[in-house]
């Protein structure tokens, strides 16, 4: 217990200096700071869920390698720009067959439960929108309940421990400890689940509690390559060159709290959307968030696809669907929603759809000093499972731009499909998030993050 109270008192004096100095991960007048391999993760099956739950239905993620505890235990976390709090599960979880990794809490040194009296059991989060609970004695644990807007829940102890990435010393940061973890919906299209291969989720919103922030982090990046190559997260310093020239749109600012405006997201401003070389005509107004904050954008690495509110989706499925009539089948079925958002589905052979792939156009997410293009084989995406036509001769692929409302969002939210051989850098120095194509399998081998 004096160990894990030293470990406290360091994690909050950290805390509480974080924001008026660079961070663990920021390395004085430049630097190379901590480069880590980036893997694209796909879970392959099902698992049956207990009585009246429903398993995290994963579909792709973002993982990086982390050591956590003393002596370290080496996990894998879903990277999230998204979320705030980090989680693991813990050794006392309980997951389905074949198990999921979990972290072994009791062999770790440093380890600690957070208790009720702590400080940091009276911080609020985006992801803890009820106050933190307490365990019955003797233990007088903090207990937090973790939600979010796909509905899936953790629930576990506030807790403490080193994380170590890369060759960086270790940081003491807060977590989630979660023994509890489930999803009321099977069209959970949002990875804040773990995959098969991941103990937990690694949180790096812009929130008080996020591991950007805990530890003081003032830069980070990454570049995801496509198929399930290693791309690359850089964690502060600099790129050593390596990077291309990056084109930065600012974040968004909204000092009043709104019922529907995440504050603490990466939020940029979307300005139009292009088909080809056809400007879309979206009204400003549907592209800005309103009086309750509804309708902002966010760049957000724990979403897979893209999701547009229902006035720009239903603009965007038009002109896409009357600029490839020539190339593209119409699937046919109206009652057929890939993921309960995506409703512009095509069928056609693999190898049909690889030739039509390279005559798709363009589509463009212009947002304020940069444009995000979406070309080739990044539009159309593959419906595992689905097949049709004479001997399951064709597979059937949806547009991987999803509807917002259908997916009871609010938001525009930009996802790691559409950022894949895409340098992302996370300038919070200076209030901007940064964007230039990029092969990311090369900036893998030449940062040297490893396999």
């Amino acid at each position: 217990m004096e160990a894990f109270l030293v470990l406290l008192g360091v994690f909050l004096a950290r805390a509480e200096a974080a924001n008026g100095r660079l961070g663990a991960y920021d390395v004085g007048g430049g630097g190379e700071g901590m480069v880590l391999p980036l893997r694209v993760r796909v879970r392959m099956q099902e698992v049956e869920a207990p009585a009246n739950k429903l398993w995290f239905r994963h579909n792709v993620s973002l993982t990086v390698p982390v050591a956590v505890g003393t002596p370290p235990q080496n996990v894998t976390m879903v990277l999230d720009t998204g979320s705030e709090l980090s989680w693991l599960l813990c050794n006392e979880s309980y997951a389905p067959p074949p198990l999921p990794p979990v972290f072994n809490s009791s062999a770790s040194l440093s380890y600690g439960a957070v208790p009720c009296s702590s400080p940091a059991c009276e911080w609020r989060g985006r992801d803890l929108p009820v106050p933190p609970s307490c365990d019955m004695p003797p233990s007088n644990a903090c207990r937090v309940s973790l939600s979010y807007a796909d509905a899936s829940s953790a629930d576990g102890l506030l807790a403490v421990d080193t994380f170590l990435l890369g060759g960086a010393p270790p940081v003491p940061a807060l977590f989630g400890c979660i023994t509890a973890y489930s999803s009321t919906t099977a069209a959970n299209s949002n990875a804040t689940e773990p995959s098969e291969e991941a103990t937990g989720l690694l949180g790096m919103n812009r929130g008080s509690l996020s591991f950007v922030t805990q530890t003081g982090t003032r830069r980070f990046a990454y570049c995801i390559a496509q198929g399930e190559g290693p791309g690359v997260l850089l964690l502060g310093g600099d790129d050593g060159g390596l990077a291309p020239p990056l084109n930065y749109t600012p974040l968004i600012e909204i000092s009043q709290p709104l019922p529907y405006f995440d504050r603490v997201a990466y939020s940029v401003q979307l300005e139009g959307i292009r088909v080809g070389c056809a400007l879309l005509p979206i009204p400003k107004s549907v592209l800005t968030p309103d009086h309750t904050g509804a309708g902002q954008t966010m760049v957000d690495s724990g979403t897979q696809f893209t999701f547009l509110l229902a006035d720009a989706y239903a603009v965007l499925k038009a002109e896409f669907v009357n600029q490839t009539q020539q190339l593209l089948v119409p699937l046919g079925e109206p009652g057929f929603v890939f993921q309960g958002a995506f409703d512009a589905c095509f069928r056609s052979p693999e190898a049909q759809m690889a030739a039509a792939n390279q005559l798709l156009p363009e589509v463009g997410l212009v947002l304020r000093g940069v444009e995000v293009a979406v070309a080739g084989e990044k539009l159309l995406y593959m419906v595992p499972g689905e097949r049709r036509g004479d001997g399951d001769a064709e597979a059937v692929w949806c547009l991987t731009f999803g509807n917002s409302d259908m997916a009871g969002m609010s938001a525009y939210v930009i996802g790691h499909h559409h950022q894949q051989n895409v340098w992302v850098e996370y300038d919070l120095q200076n209030g901007r998030v940064g964007f230039a194509p990029a092969r990311c399998d090369l900036a893998n081998q030449l940062l040297g993050a490893g396999a």
